[in-house]
């Protein structure tokens, strides 16, 4: 059981990102109520060990079957939650708490009984046959792990990995010795949900990995890729250009980012990409400037599966100048190199440089944190020659964009910053150009974005860095 709840929690943080996003605080939120639901499980698991042998064999079955059927209901059970009105750190904390605090109880309510039943099998013997049972436990929690985050979520996604949990919990049923009368009527309907929940539920994820919680949308003339809730990219279908030749650039901040750099850079730059996500940007400055190259770092492969089967813009230009520049060998005359991992990991290991770069990379809805310290920028400006540009999703003046503007300030003499409209979650794009060099106006207010003042803070670093949305 200890690998049934172990896949739980993994897959319980998985499924919580399209609803409410993954940081510090979601993870700390599932791991502390999983885990407090563990407690309280074994808890009680030691009265019902302590009742008469038969009460004590149908108590832990019960909790068999009433951890099936909870592990599987949960996906469904999280949606209900988030469209009851549950936002913020406030909701999450509730969602966690409603959806995956009995499950977590009733799967840790049958090992006090089997500790017991181990101890009493080898009379004198109490203190090995304990340490036996723990470790059995260890290992089935390394064993779940492993199984969630390798096998199971890449393959089969959460819905169904819920479901499976559910499947493994009845299975263990078979196991429990029974004492009297076989009532096998609440097993079965038990079965028979968890296969309907698994088979009939809808997928929390239209492409989903262990990275990413992808949805393609179409709306009219344009086509977006949606990653946990939250847009990553558009593009239009139509062959119309905007009146500024903006082909493919649909979301705001992509504008005025292109705006800057079309701008600040040469005809011929070599620009790195942090974040590929629909590969708009690298598209436009490609498409637009004969010389120039690109590489994009994306940590997630299935992300570039989408959009080659879903951007026809970013597709085609894939397509005609893409190759994998893993490794730093080219191996074919491309204009755009790409990298599957973890852009920080990459920026360490390059000795590449750069004219330019762009950090575009998200996790959810916000930076994952090992990406915005005063070591990431660092390491940048060693590599970069020109110009970084900063994309970040955070409330006005947020703590988010206080961390990043002083790190900016800190190495570069000239950093611009504007911001764009609200959304409806209260946060918007907050944009950086920083530079050691004077940053010329660009005309206008593209995307309609304007300049913002950021009020000093800490800076980030590896030590102390950026911990999520609250």
């Amino acid at each position: 059981m200890s690998a049934v709840g172990l896949t739980y929690e993994i897959a319980a943080g998985r499924v919580l990102a399209p609803f409410f996003g993954t940081s510090l605080l979601t993870w700390t939120t599932v791991i502390a109520t999983v885990l407090g639901g563990f407690s309280l499980g074994s808890a009680l698991g030691g009265f019902v060990a302590e009742r008469p042998r038969a009460i004590a064999l149908r108590n832990v079955r019960s909790a068999l079957v009433a951890t099936a059927v909870l592990m599987a209901v949960s996906p469904t059970l999280l949606a209900f939650v988030f469209a009851s009105g549950a936002r913020g750190t406030g909701g999450m904390m509730l969602s966690v708490f409603i959806v995956f605090l009995p499950a977590s109880v009733f799967v840790t309510l049958p090992t006090p009984l089997l500790a017991k039943l181990a101890i009493e099998a080898r009379p004198g013997r109490e203190g090995s046959s304990l340490g036996i049972v723990l470790a059995a436990g260890s290992i089935g929690a390394i064993f779940g792990a492993i199984l969630a985050g390798f096998v199971a979520l890449p393959l089969i996604g959460s819905t169904a990995t819920f479901a499976a949990c559910g499947v493994v919990a009845l299975i263990c049923l078979f196991f429990v010795k029974r004492e009297g009368p076989v009532e096998p009527g609440i097993p079965i309907a038990a079965a028979a949900f968890v296969g309907f929940a698994g088979l009939a539920g809808a997928p929390a994820c239209q492409f989903e990995s262990g990275l990413s919680c992808l949805h393609v949308a179409e709306r009219g003339a344009e086509v977006q890729l949606v990653s946990d809730g939250t847009p990553q990219a558009a593009e239009r279908t139509s062959s119309r250009a905007g009146s500024s030749g903006e082909i493919g650039l649909v979301l705001s901040y992509t504008r005025w980012l292109w705006a800057r750099m079309d701008r600040d850079l040469g005809p011929s730059p070599s620009v790195l990409f942090v974040g590929g996500g629909g590969y708009t940007l690298p598209t436009r400055l490609l498409a637009s400037r004969p010389g120039a190259t690109a590489l994009a770092v994306e940590i997630d492969p299935l992300v570039t599966e989408v959009v080659r089967d879903h951007l026809p813009r970013a597709a085609e230009m894939i397509a005609q100048a893409g190759y994998d520049a893993t490794g730093e060998a080219r191996g074919e005359t491309g204009r755009l190199g790409l990298v599957h991992a973890d852009g920080r990991v990459y920026l360490n290991q390059t000795d590449r440089r750069f004219d330019a770069a762009v950090m575009d990379a998200f996790s959810s809805g916000s930076v994952p944190a090992h990406l915005v310290t005063r070591e990431t920028f660092e390491r940048l400006r060693a590599i970069v020659d020109g110009p970084v540009y900063v994309n970040l999703i955070d409330r006005t003046d947020g703590p988010l964009a206080r961390g990043v503007s002083a790190i900016l300030r800190d190495l570069y003499p000239h950093v611009q910053v504007v911001h764009g409209p609200l959304s409806n979650r209260d946060r918007r794009n907050i944009l950086f150009a920083a530079s050691l060099q004077p940053l010329d106006p660009i005309n206008g207010t593209p995307g309609g974005y304007s300049p913002t003042k950021i009020s000093d803070a800490r800076a980030f670093t590896d030590d102390r860095g950026w911990v999520g949305h609250r």
